[in-house]
């Protein structure tokens, strides 16, 4: 939906929160769950999808009239699509997931060709007048190179290659269509990229080198040009619970990131697990029995832990931290579990919602952004006491969100 404050701002809600691969059951889920968001929320208003696409859905997707079949649909609802998650591949919900959701990277055939199917969805069906976005994984899964880095510069620069040719792509259509679409890497702890550092890092050493070479010698344009079009099309999705799992400010990496050019493409609103260490063993004990439940077997809940010096280490999985929690000098974890935006003290636990917060407020002050999509995926996995039927659930994600925002914007007026 459209929220008319200082900027258009576009909010939605990611779609991988309903199971589903092949485009039948994706199109059942829209058409389930998202006319009766719309007449909750804006009823009166076009309302915005942030659609999810697996492999299997894109390409049946595109077979004879059916995206044709799907626009005619979205505009007797008065629907739009601005957005597509295109980080997981494969299946998502039902079965173990785990580091399988980087799979196939960026290095591979395979991410690449579906990623020009999204291309091909996200210009046909998105609107006249605005920008596009599809955000995808951060290159790879850094834990498969066990620390080789010649192996991952090598990754690297395959994935540039093949970010290229979308751009490549993206940039055709924007000059015979004058939609601006734009690919959106998405940073998360244990990615190949996870931090702004590293982000900076395959701009400068990677993406544009590369990228820009193989673009200028594709397209006959001059270096520059080149990658004038690999920042303008490709950009960062800034997920508010990776970044926060990482304890990085949003205001430094936001300056760190408009330092060098690197646009914010798509903003993912969502919130992590974070929990103060108490020092008393038994007090101890009561958070890993509150923790316990979250450690579930579906996606990976990676910890990072802070120690009193502020020192940083990783844990791959919350079940492979939770052994520790008793005798750990950690003062603090944070782990990456998207819980419900609204709600800050999990008892004994709290979340990183505070992150969300200051990412609001800076869009009153500045147009960086105007891509908004909430992105609790966890509802089925998250323990039972915090559980609602779903339609409430999102309601109130929306509903938190839009209160927010007016806030800000009145405090700001």
């Amino acid at each position: 939906m459209k929220i008319e404050i200082n900027n258009n701002l576009h909010l939605t809600y990611c779609t991988n929160i309903h199971p589903g691969e092949d485009w039948e059951k994706v199109f059942n889920n829209l058409k389930e769950y998202v006319p009766s968001l719309k007449a909750r929320l804006a009823p009166n208003q076009t309302f915005g999808i942030g659609l999810r696409l697996a492999e299997v859905a894109a390409r049946e997707l595109l077979k004879e009239n059916t995206l044709t079949q799907f626009q005619s649909w979205l505009t007797e609802q008065n629907l739009y699509v601005f957005t597509l998650n295109g980080f997981p591949y494969g299946q998502f919900h039902y079965q173990v997931v785990k580091d399988q959701v980087y799979a196939p990277d960026w290095s591979k055939q395979e991410r690449l060709d579906y990623t020009l199917q999204l291309t091909t969805i996200l210009a046909k069906l998105l609107p006249d007048d605005m920008e596009g976005s599809i955000s995808t994984l951060p290159l790879s899964y850094k834990p498969w190179f066990k620390g080789n880095e010649f192996l991952q510069a090598s990754v690297k620069d395959k994935a540039s290659l093949h970010i290229a040719r979308v751009v490549a792509k993206m940039v055709h259509i924007y000059a015979k269509t004058g939609k601006l679409l734009h690919l959106d890497l998405e940073p998360e702890p244990d990615g190949l990229i996870e931090n702004a550092v590293e982000v900076i890092d395959y701009f400068k050493k990677h993406l544009l080198p590369i990228g820009g070479a193989y673009l200028a010698d594709y397209l006959q344009i001059s270096r520059a040009q080149a990658e004038t079009n690999l920042l303008n099309h490709v950009r960062i999705c800034y997920d508010t619970c990776h970044f926060a799992v990482e304890y990085e400010n949003p205001i430094t990496v936001f300056k760190q990131f408009q330092s060098v050019g690197i646009q914010i493409g798509k903003i993912q609103i969502s919130a992590a697990l974070r929990v103060n260490i108490p020092e008393d063993i038994k007090q101890r004990r009561l958070v890993w029995q509150r923790l316990l439940p979250f450690a579930e077997s579906t996606y990976l809940h990676q910890v990072i832990a802070r120690d009193v010096d502020g020192r940083l280490h990783h844990y791959s999985d919350l079940e492979t931290a939770l052994p520790s929690l008793e005798n750990t000098t950690d003062n603090e974890w944070r782990i990456h579990f998207h819980v419900p935006i609204f709600v800050q003290d999990y008892q004994l636990l709290q979340s990183t919602q505070k992150d969300i917060v200051t990412v609001l407020e800076m869009l009153q002050k500045q147009d960086f952004c105007n891509h908004l999509e909430i992105e609790t995926y966890t509802w089925e996995v998250l323990p039972e006491e915090m559980k609602l039927d779903l339609l409430t659930s999102l309601q109130r994600e929306y509903e938190w969100v839009i209160s927010q925002l007016l806030a800000k914007s009145l405090v700001a007026s």
